[in-house]
């Protein structure tokens, strides 16, 4: 069996406090499928979202004892309109998320901010005009001519 190469089905976040950061992600309406004391795994379109603690991911990841960073990559999530992403900012930042760059129309035609979450991951929340999102939140990037 082939299996497409240009996929992600599942995003670990190392975190300091996994109850601190499962209580921040079910403050924004998301909801475990699965937890346990040292992981929660969240559903997301397609794929998965999994907290795991940092010494325990590191351990895992073969390198016991590593200085897990942060904020060397950003997650995105995108929306229809402005307002959602206005709605979801202020959800985010109620939730105890640190507001990074409030949202705002940028120089590529969309609108966009950012925020990290309680252990420093850094999130964009954003409106693509040029991009489109199926009614299940699938992004859809039209190929360049």
């Amino acid at each position: 069996m082939s299996y497409p190469k240009q996929r992600v089905t599942l995003i670990t976040l190392g975190v300091a406090d996994i109850p601190r950061a499962r209580a921040f992600y079910e403050a924004l309406g998301w909801r475990p499928v699965q937890a346990l004391d040292s992981v929660v795994f969240f559903q997301l379109s397609g794929m998965a979202l999994g907290l795991f603690g940092r010494a325990d991911l590191a351990a895992d990841q073969g390198r016991p004892g590593a200085a897990l960073g942060t904020g060397a990559m950003t997650l995105a999530q995108n929306f229809d309109t402005e307002a959602e992403v206005d709605a979801a900012f202020a959800a985010a930042l109620a939730a105890g998320a640190t507001a990074l760059k409030a949202p705002e129309k940028v120089f590529w035609g969309g609108y966009s901010g950012y925020f990290t979450d309680p252990d420093g991951h850094v999130w964009e929340l954003a409106m693509n005009p040029f991009w489109a999102l199926s009614a299940d939140g699938a992004l859809s990037i039209p190929p360049t001519s």
